[in-house]
């Protein structure tokens, strides 16, 4: 009797799934930007979301990101105009609390990340002297998840990030300005194992 409860204890622990995968299509929401007399206009975009999430508790995860997205940059100066095709990727980690009703899940997270702005070089960039720029941001969001069965849920969540506005390292074009929020609407699939 003493030898099986330790291991019906180890059978049910691995029965409750603990952690989960997930994979997200994103849409890009850039807010404008105005400082040192330039104004960063940029465009809508798209992109993919990783993410692997850790239940601590039945409520409190933690969560690992990575997205990859593309969108453009327009700066307009007083003498001179150029776009940016950008490619966006974040390396991000945020703290996830859920609320359970039933089959609804709905969360609140907030973290920090690293934010890569990569220029694109083609057609769409009109400065080939852009360079890659590297800033730290912070991340938060709300959403909810539907489970569809045990293993897996649909979600839809809205993620917001605050980060220093790009300047591709071109100094006539440096805003010194932080992006209030890059909107991040996501819809995907997260698999729990």
């Amino acid at each position: 009797m003493f030898v099986l409860l330790p291991l019906l204890a180890v059978a049910g622990f691995a029965q409750e799934s603990r952690q989960d995968a997930s994979l997200s299509f994103t849409g890009i929401f850039p807010l404008y930007v105005y400082g040192n007399t330039v104004q960063q206009h940029p465009r809508y975009g798209w992109g993919a979301l990783a993410s692997y999430r850790y239940m601590l508790t039945p409520r409190s995860a933690i969560e690992g990101n990575y997205q990859y997205s593309q969108y453009a940059n327009k700066f307009v100066t007083s003498f001179n105009n150029i776009r940016v095709q950008t490619r966006l990727q974040e390396v991000s980690a945020a703290y996830v609390y859920n609320f359970n009703f039933r089959k609804f899940n709905p969360f609140l997270e907030g973290g920090i990340g690293g934010y890569l702005f990569s220029p694109i070089q083609g057609s769409g960039t009109t400065d080939l002297d852009a360079k890659r720029t590297t800033n730290i941001g912070a991340l938060y969001g709300a959403g909810i998840a539907y489970e569809i069965s045990p293993s897996f849920d649909i979600r839809a969540e809205y993620r917001g990030i605050t980060v220093k506005a790009p300047s591709f390292g071109l100094a006539n074009f440096k805003t010194n300005r932080w992006y209030p929020v890059l909107s991040e609407p996501t819809v995907g699939v997260a698999y729990h194992f």
